[in-house]
């Protein structure tokens, strides 16, 4: 079952990561990520897969793809019933990461204010940013799990999997709140702006450390570096 959500939860971050470039980076006028075009969408998408292949490669191969899964079967290295479950977790995973992008958009706008050092949202749009703020934190913590584990981790590429993934988020984060995904990212600016920013503060630490506990309890839940 592990590497069935494993599966699950990589098809998300693909889904959430490479179309979420393109509704919120790839062609928003006004904002940071403006023009991300063709180029900044194909590298989203690709550090999707580079960065759920450091976080569950070692549970479930990372297929994340039920093209993929079919030429595995077909080569003979995977049973018809892990195949069969395989997709059916990759789609689970593509509605999820789906509807998460649906509830961004449904609940603010694109333009998250970007221009300065401190996190910061739009009124009305704090449901939005809570959202942004405790997914993308969730995905990069568990990928900062899944890098360093002694067992299936990265090892010495774990730093390069790291940033990739923080670049990852950026580009489709950035419109939205700036990007925290950490608290202390967002206190150290925020004491020097004040006003707005210090208002606002609690959801820039509330949201990323909800986020990364959860990525702690997906990871026990997928094995945890166990054979």
């Amino acid at each position: 079952m592990k590497k069935y959500l494993a599966e699950m939860v990589g098809t998300m971050v693909l889904v959430l990561m490479g179309c979420g470039s393109a509704v919120f980076s790839g062609s928003v006028a006004g904002t940071v990520g403006a023009g991300t075009g063709t180029l900044g969408v194909a590298l989203a998408f690709g550090l999707s897969v580079v960065a759920m292949a450091y976080a569950i490669g070692g549970i479930s191969g990372c297929h994340i793809n039920p093209a993929i899964t079919l030429g595995v079967y077909l080569s003979g290295r995977m049973s018809g019933k892990d195949a069969g479950m395989y997709m059916v977790f990759q789609i689970i995973g593509a509605i999820i990461g789906s509807a998460i992008l649906y509830a961004l958009v449904s609940t603010g706008t694109h333009d998250g204010p970007t221009a300065t050092g401190s996190n910061s949202f739009k009124e009305g749009m704090g449901v939005q940013a809570f959202i942004a703020e405790f997914v993308f934190t969730f995905i990069f913590v568990l990928v900062v799990l899944g890098a360093t584990d002694p067992k299936k981790g990265a090892g010495n590429l774990a730093g390069l999997a790291i940033g990739l993934t923080l670049v990852l988020i950026h580009i489709v984060c950035i419109p939205i709140t700036g990007t925290s995904v950490n608290p202390a990212r967002s206190i150290g600016p925020a004491i020097f702006e004040g006003g707005i920013a210090l208002q606002q503060l609690w959801l820039f630490i509330v949201a990323p450390l909800a986020g990364g506990a959860l990525s702690a309890a997906v990871w026990k839940g997928l094995g945890c570096g166990k054979e």
